[in-house]
């Protein structure tokens, strides 16, 4: 059945709900422009948020609050996909989902919690499937870059082998970018939840998190620096491994373990020489310490405009077969990653699901579902490169 709008954007008037907006205002001006609005709590705030980015005066406003369960229902259905930056997800998140999956209506975020993720696997993954209701969770940089990277270097495996590889490495080379409030106050709720229930450590630290009925073999934690010959660098933990990796598993699994049911999969950071390790991961510590103190970045906060500009992010996937065969995938977007790229991201996976993918119901991962479709989408249209080699 046709909707009334292909997307609303919830939450627009947040940090990141705002540069998701004036990328689909600025980007989408001719006649083939999706139908969207904008939704929040507050009708004055979208109003002002319209003409600050420099929307058409009739771009129609959706008022929707996660407080109040009917206006979230009434604005799923009138849109095919619902795109939501209102987090943290754990605090803010479980209504739409509800919403979404009772209606049959897509839905994409930007979630790195996942152990509210498995929580809302276990809630509504089968009766997204009922209604047809295609529910992607982590569509920016949490974890697109990393989780179609995979899906690359494996199609590069298959190609050039006939088979997949067995170990794949990602390693963020470089990388220019800022952290927004929103990020912060995800991480602060996630540790609270563990504070309160350490039994969610568990869950925090298993790779197969994602996976409810599939443990694979023993994966590399990541946490300890170590010196890769092959590179020629020294590597150190990368703050984001813990959610993509599971998300990486997750793709696997969805796909009826693609790449295989002994897969190993990591993630490091590459600091370029001895001397700058501590400097790289007193730093990690210390940016992640930043968010917890007093006085912290506040959700609505976020690196400015010229600081996203001038941020970028370039990845290297290299993929091992066990008799010594090797492929690589580097994967370069050309924002700062969090919130230049991510909203770039998650507008076109929205879109990639109106336009290029149909698919069954159910909790995804863009990997799974929208796969090289979304690929493709992002290279020709939000800055990313893809090269396989």
């Amino acid at each position: 059945m046709k909707r009334e709008f292909d997307l609303i954007v919830y939450g627009a008037t947040g940090y990141t709900g705002r540069l998701v907006a004036e990328y689909l205002a600025t980007s989408y001006r001719s006649d083939d422009a999706p139908s969207w609005a904008i939704a929040g709590r507050s009708t004055d705030k979208l109003q002002k948020m319209r003409v600050d980015i420099g929307a058409p005066d009739d771009l129609p406003l959706v008022k929707a609050d996660a407080d109040e369960p009917a206006t979230l229902r009434s604005m799923c259905e009138r849109a095919a996909v619902i795109i939501t930056t209102v987090g943290p997800y754990q605090l803010h998140g479980p209504g739409l989902v509800a919403a979404c999956a009772a209606t049959g209506t897509a839905y994409v975020d930007l979630c790195g919690e996942p152990v509210w993720m498995r929580r809302m696997i276990a809630a509504y993954h089968e009766e997204a499937k009922r209604t047809g209701a295609r529910i992607v969770f982590s569509c920016g940089f949490d974890s697109i870059p990393f989780d179609l990277g995979v899906l690359t270097v494996q199609e590069k495996a298959r190609e050039k082998f006939g088979r997949p590889a067995r170990r794949v490495k990602a390693r963020l080379r470089k990388v220019k970018g800022g952290m927004s409030g929103g990020t912060a106050a995800s991480a602060q709720a996630t540790l609270a939840a563990a504070a309160r229930d350490p039994a969610l450590i568990g869950l925090l630290t298993d790779p197969f998190a994602l996976t409810p009925g599939f443990t694979g073999p023993s994966q590399p934690s990541g946490l300890i620096p170590e010196y890769d010959p092959h590179m020629n660098a020294w590597l150190v933990p990368f703050p984001m491994a813990p959610v993509n990796t599971k998300n990486v598993h997750r793709t696997n699994f969805l796909l009826g373990h693609l790449y295989g049911r002994d897969f190993v999969y990591d993630e490091m950071m590459v600091a370029p020489g001895l001397g700058e390790i501590a400097g790289v991961t007193t730093e990690t510590f210390a940016t992640v310490f930043s968010l917890f103190r007093t006085g912290g970045l506040k959700p609505g906060a976020g690196p400015t405009r010229e600081e996203r500009e001038k941020g970028f992010y370039d990845i290297l996937f290299l993929g091992e077969l066990p008799d010594g065969g090797r492929v690589e995938t580097v994967v370069r977007g050309d924002r700062d990653p969090g919130y230049g790229s991510t909203s770039k991201m998650i507008a076109e996976s929205a879109l990639c699901l109106v336009r290029d993918v149909q698919g069954e119901g159910g909790i995804w991962t863009p990997g799974a579902l929208m796969g090289q479709a979304l690929r493709k989408r992002l290279a020709e249209r939000a800055g990313l490169t893809f090269s396989a080699r």
